[in-house]
């Protein structure tokens, strides 16, 4: 992954550094909008989900949903951010279909979250080693709105409402960013924040997280350029695609001796490519003015208090102490936390597997990262089964890690057993114990020399320095007693026959 200072694009006339800055559109999680008790579940049909508030009835006033703000707040707070106790909220004036009011509710002059930070991965191999520091401009609230529905018709276009009034954090970020995988990496960290705070669901194919890209180019160490806004990306991959294309194309315009015009631009994933849509508008052309319908936002010291106590263990303190506490690797730590899913999944079977074996936290730490990141995905990936399959269950998986870490089984045998129980009716607990691996020393012995006498050539090779003939012996060993000897006896009995 190339760092900041390494991705450049190459000109015709020379080198370009690209200039990036996102703002993040994150869908809040709450059961109804930002104005009104309308519902805001995902995949309803076609405003089924709008009230009188959300149409812009006469004489429907907007009334703030507290959990909203809350979310926002807590959001803030994660990524260290200052909380305005003071915030107002402003109308976005401009016309559109989808738009029934003709005007958006937003905050531009006075938002709920001011500045802050997070810091981002660059390369998933070394954690520690690769990081930046991305500033956060602001955070403010705003309802979302409609949605035009092209496909419906021949010759018209269908409005969707059930969007319409629906929370939104917008989450700008400062122009920060140098290269495309800087981007990604920023968009995914952000993305897990807000799914372990639980104010987005971060479901981006869903369209309640998106992004809209802004890009520039210049020579190195030169005043920022001319940007252009990319609108409503909605994929990590695809914004990273939008930096780069469209940075290519401003360098193109630029050395052909032409200039970048500050607009708003559309991608084309199947043709990766940018599209200009219009020209991009500035705030006086909107025509902000204070929402005369809403008092503005006074937070008390309590509020923020109770926000700030809500919010779980966050992902670096998380990351962090699996590799102090648990003696995790920076990387299996890393990809532990990378989503919510996976870290409670982890946690969960630690304190199953630790508690039945016996054993402290730390001493089953590795065993049951290495099942969750290595061992089970491969037993998945050559079933072709996705992680989700009913059978994979949190008991079964629990079931194998301890019968190993007892060793009752061995780790080989562990996964050769979850495929059965994965595409089998069979019976968990018993095929477990009728696998029970035995520490009999003379059946081993037994064993060993037997393999030994028929591999005398082998052995020879061995005794002349070819070492790696060793994991040959040991594994014929296994294979001769169906996989049922202690692996680690195998070991010693084969070290010390071989002398």
């Amino acid at each position: 992954m190339q760092n900041s200072s390494s991705y450049r694009i190459q000109g015709a006339t020379g080198e370009w550094e690209v200039v990036i800055g996102l703002e993040v559109h994150a869908q809040v999680t709450s059961n109804s909008k930002l104005f009104s008790g309308a519902a805001t579940a995902f995949g309803a049909e076609p405003n089924a989900q709008v009230s009188l508030v959300d149409a812009a009835m006469p004489g429907m006033l907007p009334v703030p949903n507290r959990e909203c703000i809350r979310q926002a707040v807590r959001t803030g707070l994660a990524i260290n951010a200052q909380i305005n106790k003071w915030s107002r909220f402003d109308r976005k004036n401009y016309f559109y279909a989808d738009l029934p009011q003709g005007y958006q509710i937003s905050q531009l002059y006075h938002p709920l979250v001011g500045e802050g930070s997070i810091e981002v991965i660059l390369d998933e191999k070394d954690p520690e080693g690769s990081t930046k520091t991305i500033g956060i401009e602001r955070i403010h609230v705003e309802q979302d709105a409609g949605k035009l529905m092209h496909d419906q018709h021949p010759t018209m276009s269908y409005v969707d409402l059930n969007r319409s009034g629906v929370a939104l954090m917008e989450i700008v970020s400062r122009p920060d960013m140098r290269s495309p995988a800087e981007a990604g990496a920023y968009l995914t960290k952000l993305r897990q924040i807000l799914r372990y705070v639980g104010s987005c669901d971060g479901n981006m194919d869903q369209g309640s997280m998106r992004a809209d890209v802004n890009v520039s180019v210049r020579r190195p160490g030169e005043p920022f350029g001319t940007r252009t806004e990319t609108k409503n990306v909605n994929s990590v991959r695809f914004v990273m695609a939008v930096v780069e294309q469209e940075a290519m194309r401003q360098v193109g315009v630029i050395e052909d001796g032409g200039t970048v015009v500050q607009e708003t631009r559309l991608y084309d994933p199947d043709k990766n490519e940018t599209r200009s849509m219009r020209s991009k508008e500035d705030a006086h052309d909107y025509r902000y003015f204070p929402d005369p319908d809403l008092l503005p936002l006074e937070l008390d010291d309590a509020f923020v208090a109770e926000c700030k106590a809500s919010l779980p263990e966050l992902p670096d303190a998380k990351r962090h102490r699996y590799e102090n506490e648990l003696g995790l690797s920076a990387y299996d730590a890393a990809q532990l936390t990378l989503e919510v899913e996976t870290y409670r999944q982890f946690e969960e079977m630690l304190g199953a597997v630790a508690s039945s074996a016996g054993k402290p936290d730390k001493d089953v730490a590795k065993r049951v990262a290495n099942w969750i990141l290595s061992e089970r995905p491969g037993v998945l990936r050559a079933a072709s089964l996705p992680v989700t399959h009913p059978k994979n269950t949190i008991a079964a998986n629990v079931a194998l890690v301890v019968a190993v870490s007892e060793g009752t089984i061995s780790g080989g045998k562990a996964k050769e057993i979850l495929a059965q129980h994965l595409t089998s009716d069979m019976d968990l607990a018993a095929v477990i114990a009728s696998n029970k691996q035995t520490s009999d020393t003379g059946a081993i012995e037994a064993a060993v020399d037997k393999v030994l006498a028929d591999n005398a050539d082998k052995v020879a090779q061995y005794k002349a320095g070819k070492e790696a003939l060793f994991g040959f012996f040991v594994g014929q060993t296994m294979k001769a007693m169906q996989g049922k000897a202690n692996p680690q006896v195998v070991n010693g009995v084969v070290k010390t026959k071989l002398g």
